[in-house]
């Protein structure tokens, strides 16, 4: 029970019995009037303190309802990951060479009234307050049942996936020798999760699965197969997709992937790197001091029976949803936030955030990323109860680092203009901010 409730209780009580000991008095000392009123005045002056004690205490309250806490992540995740899984004597095993386990993922529910055309993408809006921004891994606890999210986007990403597999495939998509079964592995996940979560949408065959959708059909049985199985497997999702194999050195490398709809990176880039090298190579804020160590253990100690998830954001200044042309060419050399034209119209601002879950798949031992990409205009997150403030809030906190990476300068004046604007129309027109933790919690 919380303190305001206690108060609330005690002045309810205090209001219920000033009454009954006003007419007590009254019936049995009708002629005493100056008596009944120092008794009703000293009732009156207690339940004015104790109304005044709750209202202070309702406003501590709200004053630390908005005082949310910076870290979007589960804390003991993250601080296991930075304890022991340094020597291979704590694996059991040794490092490149994965016992299979029996664990089997289990079959999952499906999704409750799902439909291509009517259920609509997670509200993700992974941002916090400032005024401080903290750089951590955010990972949180997952059930295997939510593992793929489809919504009523699926029809362009699957258009624009097909697209660009046709155009580019060989650049987005690649699997090397070592990380084949692994890719199959993931083929066949895939084929088993999502006719059971999906019924509507897929259908279980003998060989693989039908889409019903799109009336097309996947046979994972023949060898070979038709094609890589990591693009088989991005033409079934809305996520991309990279497996990382561990190999003898204890590092695990980016071996396969489908990364077809990144927005600011390329797999061609990363393909072969370690993970310290792909976030190294792509100046990841504070990787060096914050990240890399908890991350590394993370990956070696990592079960098949565990599943995890992150979000992140970004900011975007065009509306393509595979490639970020305002950063450069995809086939450029090298791309940078400095080809972005500075402070375009917010019609052309879209709000990019992606929803990973990571898993090891049992057979292999080969570590699965799938990254799901939720892109919405500005415009159109800004008009939901909370967002504008509380974005505007969080890109203030970026720190020097954190805002060369996000291409801050680049939108920055424009975004906080449009945001706070949105924010005061909230406030004016009567929002309750002390209720916005009950309502939207993180990372909705």
């Amino acid at each position: 029970m919380t303190a305001l409730t206690m108060f609330e209780g005690a002045k309810a009580q205090v209001s219920k019995r000033v009454s009954e000991a006003y007419v007590s008095c009254v019936a049995k000392f009708p002629d005493q009037v100056g008596s009944k009123e120092s008794a009703y005045a000293t009732a009156v002056v207690f339940l004015l303190f104790v109304t005044a004690i709750a209202h202070i205490v309702r406003k501590r309250r709200l004053s630390q309802a908005t005082a949310r806490p910076s870290t979007p992540t589960t804390p003991a995740l993250e601080k296991a990951a930075s304890k022991n899984g340094d020597a291979p004597k704590t694996q059991g095993r040794e490092w490149g060479k994965w016992p299979p386990s029996d664990f089997r993922t289990p079959k999952p529910d499906p999704y409750p009234d799902w439909s291509v055309e009517h259920t609509k993408p997670l509200p993700y809006r992974p941002f916090r307050y400032g005024p401080k921004y903290n750089v951590t891994m955010g990972l949180r606890s997952m059930k295997h049942v939510d593992w793929i999210e489809l919504d009523n986007h699926y029809p362009r990403y699957h258009a624009d996936k097909a697209r660009r597999i046709k155009e580019r495939g060989h650049k987005c998509c690649r699997t090397a020798p070592e990380a084949y079964p692994a890719a199959v592995e993931l083929l066949e996940e895939l084929t088993d999760y999502l006719p059971a979560r999906y019924p509507s949408l897929y259908r279980r065959t003998a060989v693989g699965l039908d889409n019903l959708w799109s009336r097309e059909s996947f046979d994972i049985m023949t060898r070979p197969l038709p094609e890589d199985p990591i693009q088989t497997c991005a033409r079934l999702v809305q996520d991309d997709l990279a497996i990382m194999i561990e190999k003898p050195d204890s590092q695990y490398y980016l071996l396969a992937g489908a990364v077809l709809l990144p927005g600011f990176w390329r797999l061609e880039d990363k393909y072969g790197m370690p993970l310290s090298e792909i976030h190294t190579s792509g100046d990841v804020p504070q990787f060096r001091e914050k990240l890399e160590k908890g991350m590394l253990n993370f990956f070696r100690r990592l079960k098949p029976e565990e599943m995890v998830a992150r979000n992140n954001y970004f900011l975007q200044v065009d509306d393509d949803l595979g490639w970020s042309w305002s950063i450069g060419s995809e086939d450029a050399p090298e791309v940078s936030w400095s080809t972005a034209e500075k402070n375009r119209a917010v019609e052309h601002h879209y709000f990019r955030s992606e929803r990973q879950s990571l898993r090891r798949l049992p057979r292999s031992g080969g570590v699965v990323f799938t990254i799901r990409t939720y892109f919405h205009p500005i415009t159109e997150i800004a008009q939901e109860d909370y967002v504008p403030g509380r974005l505007a809030s969080a890109v203030r906190s970026w720190g020097d680092d954190v805002s060369r990476y996000k291409g801050k300068e680049r939108y920055g004046e424009v975004l906080l203009e449009y945001l706070d604007k949105k924010h005061q129309e909230q406030v004016e027109r009567g929002l309750d901010l002390s209720r916005e933790e009950e309502v939207r919690a993180y990372p909705y």
